[in-house]
Protein backbone atom coordinates (compact mmCIF):
# COMPACT_ATOMS: atom_id res chain seq x y z
CA UNK A 1 0.00 0.00 0.00
CA UNK A 2 1.43 3.43 -0.84
CA UNK A 3 2.31 5.56 2.13
CA UNK A 4 1.92 9.27 2.62
CA UNK A 5 4.67 11.54 3.81
CA UNK A 6 5.21 10.48 7.46
CA UNK A 7 5.53 14.08 8.62
CA UNK A 8 3.12 15.63 11.11
CA UNK A 9 -0.50 16.13 10.13
CA UNK A 10 -1.51 19.75 9.62
CA UNK A 11 -4.98 20.69 10.73
CA UNK A 12 -4.49 24.42 11.41
CA UNK A 13 -7.08 24.54 14.19
CA UNK A 14 -7.03 28.38 14.23
CA UNK A 15 -8.20 28.49 10.60
CA UNK A 16 -10.99 26.05 11.42
CA UNK A 17 -12.92 28.72 13.25
CA UNK A 18 -11.39 29.47 16.65
CA UNK A 19 -10.41 32.91 15.36
CA UNK A 20 -13.45 35.13 16.08
CA UNK A 21 -12.40 37.47 13.26
CA UNK A 22 -12.64 34.73 10.63
CA UNK A 23 -15.27 32.03 10.12
CA UNK A 24 -18.14 32.15 12.59
CA UNK A 25 -19.59 28.81 13.66
CA UNK A 26 -23.40 28.54 13.77
CA UNK A 27 -25.18 27.15 16.86
CA UNK A 28 -23.97 23.58 17.23
CA UNK A 29 -26.31 20.67 16.63
CA UNK A 30 -26.10 17.88 19.19
CA UNK A 31 -24.98 14.38 18.27
CA UNK A 32 -27.98 12.58 16.76
CA UNK A 33 -29.91 15.81 16.16
CA UNK A 34 -31.14 14.39 12.86
CA UNK A 35 -32.45 11.07 14.15
CA UNK A 36 -36.08 10.75 13.02
CA UNK A 37 -35.65 13.73 10.72
CA UNK A 38 -34.96 14.29 7.02
CA UNK A 39 -31.81 15.93 5.65
CA UNK A 40 -32.60 17.29 2.19
CA UNK A 41 -29.72 17.93 -0.22
CA UNK A 42 -30.92 20.76 -2.44
CA UNK A 43 -28.22 20.66 -5.14
CA UNK A 44 -29.61 23.35 -7.45
CA UNK A 45 -26.03 24.28 -8.42
CA UNK A 46 -24.53 20.81 -8.22
CA UNK A 47 -22.54 19.08 -5.53
CA UNK A 48 -18.90 18.38 -4.70
CA UNK A 49 -17.37 16.84 -1.61
CA UNK A 50 -16.11 20.13 -0.21
CA UNK A 51 -19.51 21.79 -0.77
CA UNK A 52 -21.27 19.07 1.24
CA UNK A 53 -18.80 19.34 4.13
CA UNK A 54 -19.15 23.12 4.13
CA UNK A 55 -22.95 22.94 4.09
CA UNK A 56 -23.01 20.49 7.01
CA UNK A 57 -20.73 22.76 9.05
CA UNK A 58 -22.91 25.76 8.14
CA UNK A 59 -25.94 23.74 9.27
CA UNK A 60 -24.43 23.29 12.72
CA UNK A 61 -22.34 20.09 12.69
CA UNK A 62 -19.49 20.88 15.13
CA UNK A 63 -16.03 21.29 13.62
CA UNK A 64 -14.73 18.81 16.22
CA UNK A 65 -16.93 16.09 14.69
CA UNK A 66 -15.10 16.65 11.39
CA UNK A 67 -11.54 17.17 12.60
CA UNK A 68 -11.86 14.38 15.15
CA UNK A 69 -12.62 11.88 12.39
CA UNK A 70 -9.85 13.18 10.14
CA UNK A 71 -7.31 12.86 12.95
CA UNK A 72 -7.96 9.10 12.97
CA UNK A 73 -6.71 8.69 9.40
CA UNK A 74 -3.07 7.91 8.50
CA UNK A 75 -3.10 10.78 6.01
CA UNK A 76 -0.76 13.73 6.27
CA UNK A 77 0.49 16.73 4.39
CA UNK A 78 -2.54 19.01 4.28
CA UNK A 79 -4.08 21.99 6.05
CA UNK A 80 -7.73 22.83 6.61
CA UNK A 81 -9.44 26.19 6.69
CA UNK A 82 -12.99 27.52 6.83
CA UNK A 83 -14.12 30.79 5.35
CA UNK A 84 -17.26 32.67 4.37
CA UNK A 85 -18.24 33.41 0.78
CA UNK A 86 -21.07 35.68 -0.33
CA UNK A 87 -22.77 34.59 -3.55
CA UNK A 88 -25.77 36.53 -4.84
CA UNK A 89 -26.20 37.97 -1.35
CA UNK A 90 -26.21 34.61 0.46
CA UNK A 91 -23.40 34.12 2.98
CA UNK A 92 -22.20 30.53 2.88
CA UNK A 93 -19.37 28.45 4.32
CA UNK A 94 -16.35 27.25 2.36
CA UNK A 95 -14.34 24.16 3.34
CA UNK A 96 -10.76 24.45 2.09
CA UNK A 97 -8.16 21.68 1.90
CA UNK A 98 -4.66 22.81 1.00
CA UNK A 99 -2.22 20.03 0.13
CA UNK A 100 1.19 20.98 1.54
CA UNK A 101 3.24 17.86 0.75
CA UNK A 102 3.46 15.50 -2.25
CA UNK A 103 0.87 12.74 -2.21
CA UNK A 104 0.90 9.27 -3.82
CA UNK A 105 -1.73 8.06 -6.27
CA UNK A 106 -3.91 5.56 -4.44
CA UNK A 107 -6.06 2.76 -5.84
CA UNK A 108 -9.34 1.64 -4.34
CA UNK A 109 -7.68 -1.35 -2.68
CA UNK A 110 -5.34 1.02 -0.78
CA UNK A 111 -8.12 3.36 0.34
CA UNK A 112 -10.35 0.48 1.41
CA UNK A 113 -7.53 -1.04 3.48
CA UNK A 114 -6.83 2.37 5.05
CA UNK A 115 -10.44 2.87 6.07
CA UNK A 116 -10.98 -0.71 7.28
CA UNK A 117 -7.90 -0.56 9.53
CA UNK A 118 -8.68 2.90 10.89
CA UNK A 119 -10.23 3.71 14.26
CA UNK A 120 -13.08 5.65 12.66
CA UNK A 121 -16.51 5.16 14.26
CA UNK A 122 -18.30 2.30 12.46
CA UNK A 123 -20.95 4.59 10.98
CA UNK A 124 -18.37 6.96 9.51
CA UNK A 125 -16.18 4.12 8.25
CA UNK A 126 -19.08 2.28 6.59
CA UNK A 127 -20.34 5.42 4.85
CA UNK A 128 -16.85 6.21 3.56
CA UNK A 129 -16.31 2.64 2.38
CA UNK A 130 -19.66 2.67 0.58
CA UNK A 131 -18.84 6.02 -1.06
CA UNK A 132 -15.49 4.87 -2.41
CA UNK A 133 -16.99 1.53 -3.48
CA UNK A 134 -19.59 3.38 -5.58
CA UNK A 135 -16.84 5.46 -7.14
CA UNK A 136 -14.57 2.47 -7.79
CA UNK A 137 -17.30 0.50 -9.55
CA UNK A 138 -18.09 3.47 -11.78
CA UNK A 139 -14.45 4.14 -12.66
CA UNK A 140 -13.94 0.42 -13.25
CA UNK A 141 -16.76 0.37 -15.80
CA UNK A 142 -15.48 3.46 -17.57
CA UNK A 143 -11.90 2.15 -17.80
CA UNK A 144 -12.86 -1.56 -18.17
CA UNK A 145 -10.80 -2.74 -15.23
CA UNK A 146 -11.11 -4.35 -11.81
CA UNK A 147 -12.58 -1.76 -9.40
CA UNK A 148 -10.04 -2.75 -6.73
CA UNK A 149 -7.20 -1.72 -9.05
CA UNK A 150 -8.67 1.60 -10.14
CA UNK A 151 -6.26 4.47 -9.55
CA UNK A 152 -8.42 7.40 -8.62
CA UNK A 153 -5.83 10.07 -9.52
CA UNK A 154 -7.66 13.31 -8.67
CA UNK A 155 -10.18 11.68 -6.33
CA UNK A 156 -7.54 9.45 -4.77
CA UNK A 157 -5.58 12.48 -3.65
CA UNK A 158 -5.60 13.52 -0.04
CA UNK A 159 -8.10 16.34 -0.55
CA UNK A 160 -10.76 13.94 -1.86
CA UNK A 161 -10.12 11.45 0.97
CA UNK A 162 -10.53 14.33 3.42
CA UNK A 163 -13.73 15.49 1.70
CA UNK A 164 -15.31 12.02 1.74
CA UNK A 165 -14.43 11.17 5.34
CA UNK A 166 -15.37 14.66 6.57
CA UNK A 167 -18.74 14.53 4.80
CA UNK A 168 -19.44 11.03 6.14
CA UNK A 169 -18.50 12.17 9.64
CA UNK A 170 -20.97 15.06 9.39
CA UNK A 171 -23.77 12.86 8.06
CA UNK A 172 -23.15 10.24 10.71
CA UNK A 173 -23.14 12.93 13.43
CA UNK A 174 -26.65 13.97 12.42
CA UNK A 175 -28.09 10.49 11.84
CA UNK A 176 -30.88 11.83 9.60
CA UNK A 177 -32.54 10.10 6.68
CA UNK A 178 -31.06 11.67 3.56
CA UNK A 179 -33.11 12.81 0.58
CA UNK A 180 -31.52 14.28 -2.55
CA UNK A 181 -33.23 16.47 -5.11
CA UNK A 182 -32.54 16.13 -8.85
CA UNK A 183 -28.89 16.81 -9.71
CA UNK A 184 -28.16 19.35 -12.48
CA UNK A 185 -26.31 18.00 -15.49
CA UNK A 186 -24.17 20.71 -17.13
CA UNK A 187 -22.28 20.63 -20.42
CA UNK A 188 -18.75 21.33 -21.60
CA UNK A 189 -15.45 19.62 -20.90
CA UNK A 190 -13.15 19.05 -17.95
CA UNK A 191 -9.45 18.21 -17.93
CA UNK A 192 -8.64 15.07 -15.93
CA UNK A 193 -5.69 12.72 -15.46
CA UNK A 194 -6.74 10.71 -18.54
CA UNK A 195 -7.23 13.77 -20.74
CA UNK A 196 -10.17 15.97 -21.64
CA UNK A 197 -13.56 14.47 -20.70
CA UNK A 198 -17.08 15.54 -21.70
CA UNK A 199 -19.47 16.76 -19.05
CA UNK A 200 -21.22 15.20 -17.29
CA UNK A 201 -18.10 13.13 -16.66
CA UNK A 202 -18.48 9.46 -17.71
CA UNK A 203 -17.98 8.24 -14.13
CA UNK A 204 -20.67 10.64 -12.87
CA UNK A 205 -23.23 9.17 -15.27
CA UNK A 206 -22.29 5.65 -14.17
CA UNK A 207 -22.68 6.62 -10.52
CA UNK A 208 -26.04 8.32 -11.04
CA UNK A 209 -27.70 5.49 -12.97
CA UNK A 210 -31.30 5.54 -11.77
CA UNK A 211 -30.93 8.82 -9.86
CA UNK A 212 -33.12 11.78 -10.97
CA UNK A 213 -31.25 14.50 -12.88
CA UNK A 214 -32.17 17.72 -14.68
CA UNK A 215 -30.48 19.64 -17.49
CA UNK A 216 -28.61 22.86 -16.72
CA UNK A 217 -27.65 25.50 -19.29
CA UNK A 218 -24.21 25.90 -17.74
CA UNK A 219 -20.75 25.25 -19.15
CA UNK A 220 -18.58 23.73 -16.45
CA UNK A 221 -18.55 20.89 -13.94
CA UNK A 222 -21.45 21.11 -11.49
CA UNK A 223 -21.49 17.53 -10.15
CA UNK A 224 -18.12 15.95 -9.40
CA UNK A 225 -17.53 12.19 -9.12
CA UNK A 226 -16.91 12.61 -5.38
CA UNK A 227 -20.11 14.57 -4.91
CA UNK A 228 -22.14 12.10 -6.98
CA UNK A 229 -20.73 9.16 -4.99
CA UNK A 230 -21.61 10.78 -1.67
CA UNK A 231 -25.19 11.23 -2.88
CA UNK A 232 -25.53 7.71 -4.28
CA UNK A 233 -23.98 6.03 -1.22
CA UNK A 234 -25.92 7.96 1.43
CA UNK A 235 -29.26 9.17 0.04
CA UNK A 236 -32.14 6.73 0.41
CA UNK A 237 -34.83 8.79 -1.38
CA UNK A 238 -34.71 11.17 -4.34
CA UNK A 239 -37.55 13.69 -4.28
CA UNK A 240 -37.48 17.33 -5.46
CA UNK A 241 -38.64 18.29 -1.97
CA UNK A 242 -39.62 15.86 0.80
CA UNK A 243 -42.71 16.32 2.97
CA UNK A 244 -41.17 18.02 5.98
CA UNK A 245 -41.26 21.06 8.24
CA UNK A 246 -37.83 22.77 7.92
CA UNK A 247 -35.87 23.19 11.16
CA UNK A 248 -32.45 24.53 10.17
CA UNK A 249 -30.65 25.30 6.90
CA UNK A 250 -26.98 25.39 5.86
CA UNK A 251 -25.21 26.63 2.72
CA UNK A 252 -21.92 25.31 1.35
CA UNK A 253 -20.11 27.34 -1.31
CA UNK A 254 -18.25 26.02 -4.32
CA UNK A 255 -15.22 27.49 -6.03
CA UNK A 256 -16.58 28.65 -9.37
CA UNK A 257 -19.17 31.30 -10.20
CA UNK A 258 -22.16 30.47 -12.38
CA UNK A 259 -23.88 33.09 -14.56
CA UNK A 260 -27.46 32.04 -13.78
CA UNK A 261 -27.42 30.89 -10.14
CA UNK A 262 -25.40 31.02 -6.91
CA UNK A 263 -22.82 28.24 -6.71
CA UNK A 264 -24.18 26.91 -3.43
CA UNK A 265 -25.35 23.61 -1.99
CA UNK A 266 -28.29 24.00 0.40
CA UNK A 267 -28.94 21.36 3.06
CA UNK A 268 -32.17 21.48 5.04
CA UNK A 269 -32.85 19.49 8.20
CA UNK A 270 -36.56 19.04 8.83
CA UNK A 271 -39.20 17.09 10.66
CA UNK A 272 -41.08 14.74 8.32
CA UNK A 273 -44.79 15.37 7.86
CA UNK A 274 -47.45 12.90 6.77
CA UNK A 275 -49.68 13.38 3.78
CA UNK A 276 -52.66 14.03 6.06
CA UNK A 277 -50.72 16.91 7.66
CA UNK A 278 -49.53 18.27 4.32
CA UNK A 279 -52.13 18.51 1.51
CA UNK A 280 -49.44 19.61 -0.95
CA UNK A 281 -47.46 16.45 -0.22
CA UNK A 282 -50.64 14.42 -0.72
CA UNK A 283 -50.92 15.67 -4.29
CA UNK A 284 -47.20 15.35 -5.05
CA UNK A 285 -46.65 11.88 -3.56
CA UNK A 286 -44.39 9.72 -5.70
CA UNK A 287 -46.23 6.46 -4.90
CA UNK A 288 -49.76 5.33 -4.02
CA UNK A 289 -51.44 2.24 -2.62
CA UNK A 290 -54.52 1.04 -4.50
CA UNK A 291 -57.04 -1.13 -2.60
CA UNK A 292 -60.30 -2.90 -3.24
CA UNK A 293 -62.38 -5.32 -1.13
CA UNK A 294 -63.76 -8.40 -2.88
CA UNK A 295 -66.21 -11.06 -1.71
CA UNK A 296 -67.42 -12.53 -5.00
CA UNK A 297 -64.23 -13.34 -6.90
CA UNK A 298 -62.74 -16.84 -6.89
CA UNK A 299 -59.23 -17.45 -5.61
CA UNK A 300 -58.08 -18.25 -9.15
CA UNK A 301 -59.31 -14.89 -10.48
CA UNK A 302 -57.82 -13.01 -7.52
CA UNK A 303 -54.46 -14.53 -8.52
CA UNK A 304 -55.06 -13.40 -12.12
CA UNK A 305 -55.69 -9.85 -10.85
CA UNK A 306 -52.48 -9.63 -8.81
CA UNK A 307 -50.43 -11.16 -11.62
CA UNK A 308 -51.76 -8.66 -14.15
CA UNK A 309 -51.13 -5.71 -11.80
CA UNK A 310 -47.49 -6.78 -11.47
CA UNK A 311 -47.15 -7.43 -15.18
CA UNK A 312 -48.50 -3.97 -16.05
CA UNK A 313 -46.16 -2.04 -13.76
CA UNK A 314 -47.22 -2.31 -10.12
CA UNK A 315 -44.18 -2.36 -7.84
CA UNK A 316 -45.87 -4.89 -5.56
CA UNK A 317 -49.30 -6.52 -5.16
CA UNK A 318 -50.66 -8.63 -2.32
CA UNK A 319 -53.83 -9.96 -0.73
CA UNK A 320 -55.15 -10.21 2.82
CA UNK A 321 -58.23 -12.01 4.19
CA UNK A 322 -60.92 -9.71 5.62
CA UNK A 323 -64.41 -9.96 7.08
CA UNK A 324 -67.06 -8.03 5.13
CA UNK A 325 -70.68 -7.00 5.67
CA UNK A 326 -73.19 -9.64 6.72
CA UNK A 327 -70.31 -11.77 8.00
CA UNK A 328 -69.13 -12.73 4.52
CA UNK A 329 -65.40 -13.61 4.18
CA UNK A 330 -63.54 -11.61 1.60
CA UNK A 331 -60.13 -10.53 0.40
CA UNK A 332 -58.52 -7.11 0.14
CA UNK A 333 -56.23 -6.65 -2.87
CA UNK A 334 -53.54 -3.97 -2.51
CA UNK A 335 -51.03 -2.71 -5.06
CA UNK A 336 -48.11 -0.31 -4.62
CA UNK A 337 -47.84 1.84 -7.75
CA UNK A 338 -46.00 4.90 -9.00
CA UNK A 339 -48.05 8.09 -8.91
CA UNK A 340 -47.97 8.33 -12.71
CA UNK A 341 -49.52 4.83 -12.97
CA UNK A 342 -52.28 5.38 -10.42
CA UNK A 343 -55.32 5.87 -12.70
CA UNK A 344 -54.18 3.32 -15.29
CA UNK A 345 -53.63 0.54 -12.75
CA UNK A 346 -56.78 1.47 -10.87
CA UNK A 347 -58.55 0.78 -14.18
CA UNK A 348 -56.85 -2.62 -14.37
CA UNK A 349 -58.03 -3.40 -10.84
CA UNK A 350 -61.61 -2.43 -11.70
CA UNK A 351 -61.61 -4.37 -14.96
CA UNK A 352 -60.21 -7.64 -13.58
CA UNK A 353 -62.06 -7.63 -10.24
CA UNK A 354 -65.48 -6.34 -11.22
CA UNK A 355 -65.35 -4.11 -8.13
CA UNK A 356 -67.42 -0.93 -8.15
CA UNK A 357 -64.63 1.19 -6.71
CA UNK A 358 -60.92 1.42 -5.89
CA UNK A 359 -59.43 3.43 -3.02
CA UNK A 360 -55.97 4.99 -3.05
CA UNK A 361 -53.73 6.78 -0.59
CA UNK A 362 -50.25 8.33 -0.88
CA UNK A 363 -47.34 6.20 0.25
CA UNK A 364 -43.76 7.08 1.21
CA UNK A 365 -41.07 4.69 0.05
CA UNK A 366 -37.39 4.34 0.90
CA UNK A 367 -35.42 2.39 -1.66
CA UNK A 368 -31.94 0.96 -1.35
CA UNK A 369 -29.68 1.56 -4.37
CA UNK A 370 -29.47 -1.65 -6.35
CA UNK A 371 -27.59 -3.14 -9.25
CA UNK A 372 -27.71 -6.41 -11.16
CA UNK A 373 -24.56 -8.48 -11.65
CA UNK A 374 -24.17 -11.66 -13.69
CA UNK A 375 -22.10 -14.31 -11.89
CA UNK A 376 -20.60 -17.51 -13.27
CA UNK A 377 -21.72 -20.73 -11.57
CA UNK A 378 -21.17 -24.41 -12.32
CA UNK A 379 -24.63 -24.37 -13.92
CA UNK A 380 -23.96 -21.30 -16.08
CA UNK A 381 -24.37 -17.53 -15.74
CA UNK A 382 -27.02 -16.27 -13.29
CA UNK A 383 -28.09 -12.62 -12.72
CA UNK A 384 -27.99 -11.47 -9.09
CA UNK A 385 -29.74 -8.33 -7.85
CA UNK A 386 -27.65 -6.60 -5.18
CA UNK A 387 -28.64 -3.80 -2.79
CA UNK A 388 -25.56 -1.95 -1.56
CA UNK A 389 -23.75 1.37 -1.58
CA UNK A 390 -25.82 3.10 1.13
CA UNK A 391 -23.78 2.28 4.22
CA UNK A 392 -25.90 -0.78 5.09
CA UNK A 393 -24.72 -4.38 4.73
CA UNK A 394 -25.12 -5.62 1.13
CA UNK A 395 -28.07 -7.88 0.31
CA UNK A 396 -27.97 -10.22 -2.70
CA UNK A 397 -30.89 -12.03 -4.38
CA UNK A 398 -30.44 -14.26 -7.43
CA UNK A 399 -33.19 -13.69 -10.03
CA UNK A 400 -35.60 -16.54 -9.32
CA UNK A 401 -36.94 -16.93 -12.86
CA UNK A 402 -33.41 -17.20 -14.23
CA UNK A 403 -32.59 -19.78 -11.55
CA UNK A 404 -35.66 -21.79 -12.52
CA UNK A 405 -34.60 -21.86 -16.16
CA UNK A 406 -31.03 -22.85 -15.33
CA UNK A 407 -32.23 -25.55 -12.92
CA UNK A 408 -34.56 -26.98 -15.57
CA UNK A 409 -31.75 -27.07 -18.13
CA UNK A 410 -29.49 -29.05 -15.78
CA UNK A 411 -32.14 -31.14 -14.03
CA UNK A 412 -31.26 -29.92 -10.54
CA UNK A 413 -33.33 -28.34 -7.74
CA UNK A 414 -33.74 -24.58 -7.96
CA UNK A 415 -32.32 -24.18 -4.45
CA UNK A 416 -28.93 -25.50 -5.64
CA UNK A 417 -28.74 -22.89 -8.39
CA UNK A 418 -29.74 -20.14 -5.92
CA UNK A 419 -27.05 -21.27 -3.47
CA UNK A 420 -24.43 -21.45 -6.23
CA UNK A 421 -25.26 -17.94 -7.43
CA UNK A 422 -25.12 -16.49 -3.92
CA UNK A 423 -21.81 -18.22 -3.25
CA UNK A 424 -20.34 -16.94 -6.51
CA UNK A 425 -21.37 -13.36 -5.78
CA UNK A 426 -20.02 -13.32 -2.23
CA UNK A 427 -16.77 -14.93 -3.41
CA UNK A 428 -16.37 -12.22 -6.07
CA UNK A 429 -16.32 -9.53 -3.34
CA UNK A 430 -13.19 -10.89 -1.65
Amino acid sequence: MPHDDPGPQHTDRDAIGDDPGAWQAPPALSHGAGVGRVLHLDAFAGIAGDMLVAALLDLGVPTAAITGALDLLPVHGYELALAHRTDHGVVATRFLVEVTDPQPHRCHRDIRAMLESSALPPGVRDRALATFAVLARAEGRVHRMDPAEVHFHEVGAVDAIVDVVAACAGLDWLGARINAGPLPMSRGFVRAAHGVLPLPAPAVLEILAGVPTVGAAVLGEMVTPTGASLVRANATTFEPWPAMAPVVTGFGAGTRRWPDRPNLLRVVLGDPTTASENPIARESATHHELRCNLDDLSAELVAVLTERLLREGALDAWTAPIGMKKGRPGVMVTALVRAADRERLAGVMLAESGSLGVRWSPAERIERPRETFTVATTYGPVPVKVAQGDGLPPQAHPELEACRMVAAQHGVPVRLVVAAALGAWWTSRT
